[in-house]
């Protein structure tokens, strides 16, 4: 029976067959089956680029086709994707910022479990057990094309003379505490640093379990370096790895920094606030720096300027070869241990600074990661030079004790090692990284990876060396 329009019964029935309505009008808009699901070619998709549309350049409001990988701005009447699915057939899109998939021209949204890989493509994420599992419980995982791959050791696209930006991303990802805290996405959400949000993004697509091909482009990460850096490190010109990250992690430490005040202005707690210290807490350590004058009055006892400076990583000299050389060592390898390079931190060695000034060094607070660099390479305007003296050092139980003021254990693990191949112009970096979770090492120069056996590692001219402290 109707009830008259005006009643109070009458409201509501009315009331209620307009929700009916609106609910079904939602449904429809979002149809779970689509007829066009088995266009859909994941082998042609690449997520890795800058995500612009492929015809006005726009990064607003872009969409990926997921029949032919190209990307388009809008789903509107006159946007560049629906023209697309009318000129080409195409149906299946995704918005690359909501992960939103729509049938076009139909324009109604698509609702399927099977898409999840596609979303987990772009957006990678993983839960802090599985994090936690990394070192511990390696997880193998297959591509696409079938080829079998390890989540974290993963290729990584040559884009023009950027194999020392490889060596140092490859590295770094051997340090737990920094990788943890990219990998956890929450962790930066909200930061306004394009670096910061392009590095986590890539740190999580080298660990994505469910990659469509066993390789990720760092493309959109060297992007936002080449701007950063005002072209300092840019595609098609090689540059010093040890340079790239010195102002690699100072950047980070920049950035983060801006983003903790953020958060305390918004009343963050400070657990959250602590984790945005990442970059020091795991890089930094303290030397203690006494400089004596260059003269010293006969008898009296010199009194040093006492100054302690952070460090993030410590630099190296390595002795320059002979000038010349017999017959029988013209063919030799000269070597030098890494100790007699590390007495210049022992508190007694002294060295000669350039205004005549004497100094001693001793470091008083060791790091969690200690970065150490060999200056092998002598440049000037005319030719680059190379020294070719392997530096021997020890993969595990290194022992600092002697060169820090701390009291108790010093020891130290390798986890990663960054070295030159070639000559000074035409030579490559590449990156041996260890392996936790199975204790193997392996090699990487860009999309190539291969097991290296420790022996290889130890005999290489090593440039950047990376160890971990072990825990008392």
């Amino acid at each position: 029976p109707m009830s008259d329009p005006m009643s109070t019964e009458g409201i509501l029935q009315t009331k209620r067959r307009a929700e009916q309505t609106n609910a079904t009008d939602r449904n429809t808009s979002r149809r779970i089956v689509c007829p066009y699901l088995d266009t859909i070619d994941r082998s042609v998709l690449d997520f890795d680029f800058e995500k612009v549309c492929s015809v006005s350049l726009s990064n607003i409001n872009v969409y990926a086709c997921l029949v032919c990988g190209k990307y388009f701005q809008g789903r509107g009447d006159n946007s560049y994707a629906r023209l697309h699915s009318l000129q080409d057939d195409h149906h299946v899109f995704i918005n690359l910022e909501t992960l939103r998939i729509y049938c076009l021209p139909e324009d109604y949204e698509i609702i399927d479990s099977s898409l999840n890989d596609i979303k987990a493509a772009i957006k990678p994420s993983l839960t802090p057990v599985e994090i936690a599992r990394l070192d511990h419980d390696p997880v193998p995982c297959r591509a696409l094309d079938g080829s079998q791959y390890r989540p974290g050791f993963v290729g990584l696209n040559e884009l023009g003379a950027t194999d020392y930006i490889n060596a140092v991303l490859q590295s770094l990802n051997r340090v737990a505490p920094l990788r943890n805290f990219f990998l956890g996405e929450g962790n930066t959400r909200g930061c306004v640093s394009p670096l910061v949000q392009r590095y986590g993004e890539l740190v999580r697509k080298m660990y994505n379990p469910h990659l469509f091909k066993s390789q990720v482009s760092p493309h959109e990460l060297i992007q936002v370096v080449d701007i950063a850096s005002k072209q300092l490190f840019k595609i098609g010109a090689q540059r010093d790895p040890s340079d790239f990250l010195a102002w690699f992690t100072n950047r980070l430490t920049v950035d983060l920094r801006k983003y903790r005040k953020a958060l305390r202005a918004s009343g963050r707690p400070r657990s959250v606030l602590e984790r945005t210290g990442v970059v020091t807490k795991t890089f930094q350590g303290t030397v203690q720096i006494t400089t004596y004058p260059k003269t010293q009055a006969p008898g009296t006892v010199p009194e040093g300027k006492v100054e302690m400076k952070p460090f993030m990583f410590l630099s190296l000299e390595i002795p320059p070869e002979p000038l010349f050389k017999d017959e029988n060592s013209a063919h030799i390898i000269p070597q030098i241990p890494i100790g007699q390079l590390m007495a210049r931190f022992d508190g007694e060695t002294e060295t000669v600074a350039l205004t005549g000034e004497i100094k001693r060094h001793i470091i008083t607070r060791l790091p969690k990661y200690l970065i150490l660099h060999f200056k092998r390479f002598t440049r000037n305007y005319y030719f680059a030079e190379k020294n070719p003296t392997l530096v021997t050092f020890p993969m595990k139980s290194f022992d600092l004790s002697e060169y820090t003021t701390e009291t108790g254990p010093a020891l130290y693990d390798l986890v990663a090692n960054i070295y030159h191949d070639g000559t000074p112009e035409e030579g490559v970096y590449k990156a041996q990284v260890l392996d936790k979770a199975k204790g193997v090492w392996y090699e990487i120069q860009d999309l190539h990876i291969a097991e290296t056996l420790p022996q290889q590692v130890a005999l290489s001219a090593a440039y950047v060396l990376i160890y971990e402290r072990q825990s008392p």
